[in-house]
């Protein structure tokens, strides 16, 4: 029997950012993980000597006096990260078609306007109406910008949505396209993704830009120090089987059988896995309903190609592709046409500059497209395996993607020197999400108050956080990791903390 005053469920960023900051502010904290390794899409694993990045492809807002740099001074890290920044004049470059075109999306908002203005003389007034919609939102949110404030600041822009406001500013439909040109970020749909979500996003990044340097796992690995340095525990390969009350919560059960008691509970899950184990009245069948009935957001499938030594250039910036002239139409492929488009990143290594070792390519896959193997598991910990068939589907959708992307990188295929790939299936498995989503709940500008997932349930020592509550990312995850301890701690006196640091 475990005794402590928070229990968390789930050791991805969500979990690990609150088991932090409420560790440093005295509570005696409890976290366990299913998987061997802790931090969910921070995650790394190693092929042929080489670290490969599962998640963490670049990360924004990390210099000084800007919201994340803030935060994680405040939790200990900044100092410790291995960091680059990208290339300020286009940390992402977006192509469409054959032509063999790219546009620069520039940090900094003056050089954000000046790097587009080469290629789109005409649009000044478009492109600054942009950044000043873009910086206007995101100063609407208050715990983006470390400050409390209510629901209403943001009300009226919520039901704004990214497609029709980016055709509103302008005529010129290449710069419309340009502009959502990395939507795979927050996999866009042109119908339904609010404004805020592009907005906060995208303003992280131009703010500034950064990879880590040999993976984002570091980030898992510092906070988890913090945490035991502050008295709490991280019980990796324990899976949570139940969360057990009934007026509020008493204990979890673990898969081998024990339990654990605190005073609050935090689960880092998705909502609907989170209603799944929990066994208590309390939580009435509509609001089980309204969790399970969300709609989650597109899968990815992910290719994580091993180099040959030094045959690829590391790329200081981050690649879009678009097969048409439309950036939202990705995620409409059709079995013929898949992929109709994709993100390429090339990772960052402490031991070469000139040089990258590894390379990730993502795009968009569905469930339904591996859903015939979804009675299989695979993780690093329980392997039944998924069949020649499985493994045959996986190389033929590979080699897909990968004559795609050779038509704008020639030589990729002489440069590799393995391959390994991620389904929705190794999304579901590994990160926990039912239909192995990409970034958890799909926000929609039509009902934006019903995809605002609160940290409290209706069990009163029971909470929420992660990627479902607000915005997922690094960014997104940690302000919600803040708006989840919030409800345990003083939040103006925490945020103060942070600004201070």
């Amino acid at each position: 029997m475990h005794d402590y005053d928070v229990v968390i469920i789930g050791s991805g960023l969500g979990g690990l950012v609150c088991g932090t900051v409420l560790s440093m502010n005295g509570y005696k904290v409890g976290i366990f993980e299913k998987n061997r390794q802790i931090g969910g899409c921070l995650q790394t694993y190693s092929r042929d000597k080489t670290v490969i990045d599962t998640g963490v492809h670049y990360i924004g807002a990390l210099a000084p006096g800007q919201n994340l740099h803030s935060i994680f001074k405040y939790l200990g890290i900044i100092d410790k990260l291995k960091l680059k920044k990208m290339d300020v004049d286009g940390f992402d470059k977006i192509g469409f078609g054959s032509n063999g075109k790219t546009y620069k999306l520039a940090q900094g908002y003056d050089n954000f306007i000046k790097q587009l203005l080469t290629d789109f003389p005409e649009e000044e007034k478009a492109l600054n109406d942009y950044c000043e919609k873009i910086k206007e939102i995101c100063g609407k949110f208050p715990l983006y910008n470390l400050r409390t404030g209510d629901y209403a600041e943001k009300e009226d822009i919520l039901n704004i949505d990214t497609y029709t406001f980016l055709t509103s500013i302008t005529n010129n439909k290449k710069l419309q396209q340009v502009l959502a040109g990395n939507n795979l970020l927050y996999a866009g749909v042109a119908d339904k993704t609010p404004l805020y979500i592009h907005a906060l996003i995208t303003n992280s990044f131009i703010e500034s830009a950064w990879k880590c340097v040999d993976g984002g796992s570091q980030i898992a690995k510092l906070l988890s120090k913090q945490i035991h340095e502050h008295g709490g525990e991280i019980h990796r390969n324990t899976k949570v089987v139940q969360i057990a009350g009934s007026d509020k919560i008493e204990h979890i059960v673990l898969e081998n059988g024990k339990n654990a008691t605190a005073k609050y509970f935090i689960s880092n899950l998705h909502p609907t896995q989170t209603m799944e184990i929990t066994e208590s009245e309390v939580l009435r069948n509509a609001y089980r309903s309204r969790m399970q009935n969300l709609d989650n957001t597109i899968g990815t499938f992910l290719l994580n190609i091993v180099l040959e030594k030094d045959t690829f250039p590391y790329l200081n910036y981050n690649y879009y592709h678009h097969e048409t002239e439309d950036a939202w139409e990705g995620v409409n492929y059709t079995h013929e046409n898949w992929p109709l488009t994709y993100a390429l990143f090339a990772n960052a290594i402490s031991k070469h500059e000139k040089f990258t070792d590894s390379l990730t390519i993502m795009t968009y896959m569905r469930y339904e497209d591996v859903a015939k193997w979804e009675d299989t598991f695979n993780t690093d910990t329980h392997n039944n395996g998924r069949g020649e068939e499985y493994e045959a589907f996986k190389k033929e959708k590979a080699e897909r993607l990968l004559d795609i992307v050779e038509k704008r990188f020639p030589n990729i295929r002489d440069c590799i020197k393995s391959y390994y790939v991620a389904t929705p299936l190794s999304y579901r498995d590994y990160q926990g999400t039912a239909d192995g989503s990409m970034y958890g709940i799909a926000k929609d500008h039509r009902n934006s108050f019903k995809t605002f997932i609160s940290p409290r349930t209706r069990l009163p020592n029971l909470l929420l956080t992660g990627q479902n509550l607000n915005l997922h990312g690094i960014l997104g995850v940690t302000i919600s990791a803040l708006i989840t301890c919030g409800e345990l701690l003083n939040i103006e006196e925490l945020l103060a903390k942070i600004n201070k640091a």
